[in-house]
């Protein structure tokens, strides 16, 4: 089963190393991670994709509550929640290919962001399984090169804990 945990971590040097390190010295595969800064500059959100039954969950959330500069974990894959995946793809496309990849680009509300004689970059965003999609159609043309971000993803709603709780639990 897939699991999305969200973390909130204290904004400082090595916490995403230590995390990490944590998680790999135990045997768990970090399936995807995503980290930046929240609209608080203290801290950030990393958001992990865990792959494992109800036990790994629960043993991945006790391993990552135990360490001093993570705020609080919350397994939002139980929850109503929006997710996306970021990627960069360059494919090759000549000339007469390039007209069928800005097709396929527009019917996945992607954007061409760059073009040189013999390939395009192309940029997708969405969930897991539209990106995947959009791979799989580019693969006939040639993928040169691709990047993504690692989910993200936040709970619909104002189900989650304001900044003030956040702080109260850091205390």
């Amino acid at each position: 089963m897939r699991h999305v945990l969200s973390a909130l971590v204290q904004n400082r040097p090595g916490v995403l190393s230590h995390i990490s390190g944590m998680l790999a010295s135990r045997g768990y595969n970090i399936d995807s991670l995503a980290v930046g800064e929240t609209e608080d500059p203290d801290l950030s959100r990393m958001t992990f994709v865990i792959v494992g039954d109800d036990s790994v969950l629960e043993q991945v959330r006790k391993q990552l509550e135990k360490i001093v500069t993570v705020v609080r974990v919350d397994d939002i894959s139980s929850q109503d929640y929006v997710e996306r995946d970021l990627m960069l793809i360059r494919v090759a496309a000549a000339r007469g290919q390039r007209s069928e990849v800005r097709e396929l680009t527009e019917v996945f509300r992607g954007r061409i962001v760059d073009v040189s004689a013999d390939m395009v970059m192309i940029e997708i965003s969405g969930q897991e399984r539209k990106v995947q999609a959009f791979i799989d159609l580019m693969r006939p043309f040639g993928i040169v090169e691709l990047v993504r971000t690692g989910r993200i993803a936040m709970v619909r709603g104002t189900n989650h804990a304001s900044k003030a709780q956040a702080k109260d639990a850091e205390a």
